[in-house]
């Protein structure tokens, strides 16, 4: 059985700083054997915003018929979830922020229709990553995004002990994180780590 991964790159700058540290963790991830990865590039998919309507806690479904009916039914069949962003103005680009906004769906489905959103016998067994990338050495940077990326996480139901983060500052320019001392490194590290800690749980 081969670990399923499913990536998401949100930032509107084509193979920027996050979508780059994004691939590094995908490469290392296959270089382990047994991994499936696929890619989506959120801002070349047709995503539109949550209207906000809540029709989704009758219907278990979104009233919107867009690429996210294709999105959701693979964030339930991964096994393993990636979200890379970059930071703009200390919190989610906006195209991952459109991403999160629409897993409402589940949010309805596990809370008032008190319905899974995976079975049984899969839970406690998905990882999640998040990646990011900031301009500024704030300390701070990354504090805003976090709460956003939990709360994504804990609807498709991946426990917050299953998720891992890497956050890289101080890069701001297009290709600033190839010079960047450790990220690579620190990349390819979290993605052998993942597909360990799922094989370990029995996921291949």
């Amino acid at each position: 059985m081969t670990i399923d991964v499913l990536a998401f790159a949100t930032s509107p700058r084509r193979h920027g700083n996050s979508e780059t540290l994004l691939d590094w963790v995908l490469a290392a991830m296959e270089g382990e054997g047994g991994t499936t990865v696929e890619k989506i590039v959120v801002p070349e998919v047709d995503i539109r915003p949550c209207r906000g309507c809540n029709a989704c806690e009758t219907l278990n479904r979104c009233v919107q018929r867009d690429y996210m009916d294709y999105v959701n039914d693979r964030i339930i069949a991964a096994d393993c979830i990636v979200l890379a962003s970059p930071i703009y103005c200390m919190g989610l680009a906006a195209q991952a922020k459109v991403l999160i906004d629409r897993t409402q769906v589940f949010r309805s489905r596990k809370y008032v229709l008190h319905l899974p959103v995976v079975p049984p016998e899969r839970k406690g067994k998905r990882a999640g990553i998040f990646l990011a990338t900031a301009g500024q050495n704030w300390k701070n940077v990354f504090d805003a995004a976090i709460p956003s990326v939990k709360c994504f996480f804990n609807v498709v139901d991946v426990r917050n002990k299953d998720i891992r983060y890497l956050m890289v500052n101080g890069v701001d320019e297009k290709g600033a994180i190839e010079g960047h001392p450790t990220a690579r490194s620190d990349a390819q590290a979290l993605g052998k780590e993942v597909v360990a800690h799922l094989r370990e749980t029995g996921v291949a």
